[in-house]
């Protein structure tokens, strides 16, 4: 009896323990950003995404975890001025030909490992779009109040692949480029 007792001592202090020098620091959804840019032959597009929500956790102050919900149903495209041209993208790029957002309204990243490097963190995840999950590994940035980083996603992992060279051939130059990139900053 006096064993468990101790055993339930230890751990109820652990987790005190732990929870002291843990910190989650949530995201200011309204003030943090993504800026994507897809590339094709021809040139270029690029919008915007909303996050949903966010958070980075911290113990010791060295980054540790964290989990981001990107609403896809944000998606913008901000190259093109309001009109047809405009519309016509954006409803293709929410269609089952890209990003599906009929049925996939978020996309998530949920941080699994954080190594403290000159200037930030390696850090290395599981990124979730269109109901695919696969690892990703990028660089983050960390100053007090802020974080920032660009990432290259290779949306072929995700089932999104119209357009793409590695799949279709005699595609010329309406071939999409397999990867697009990500500037994400947020505000804490």
């Amino acid at each position: 009896m006096k064993t468990k007792l101790k055993s339930l001592i230890l751990a109820i202090t652990l987790v005190a323990t732990a929870s002291i020098y843990a910190q989650q620091k949530e995201i200011n959804t309204s003030e943090s950003s993504i800026n994507w840019t897809g590339k094709k032959v021809t040139g270029q597009h690029t919008g915007t995404l909303n996050f949903s929500s966010g958070f980075l956790t911290f113990e010791n102050n060295t980054l540790s975890g964290g989990e981001f919900v990107v609403d896809m149903t944000s998606l913008a495209v901000t190259d093109l001025e309001a009109g047809k041209g405009k519309e016509k993208l954006e409803g293709h790029l929410t269609s089952d030909d890209f990003f599906g957002v009929k049925n996939h309204k978020n996309a998530k990243l949920v941080i699994k490992k954080a190594s403290k490097m000159d200037g930030g963190y390696k850090v290395t995840g599981d990124l979730t779009i269109k109901g695919k999950t696969n690892p990703i590994t990028f660089d983050l940035v960390v100053n007090r109040a802020t974080a920032s980083t660009t990432l290259s996603v290779d949306r072929t992992k995700y089932d999104i692949k119209y357009g793409s060279g590695s799949f279709f051939d005699n595609l010329g130059d309406k071939t999409i480029y397999d990867e697009f990139e990500l500037a994400v900053n947020l505000k804490m």
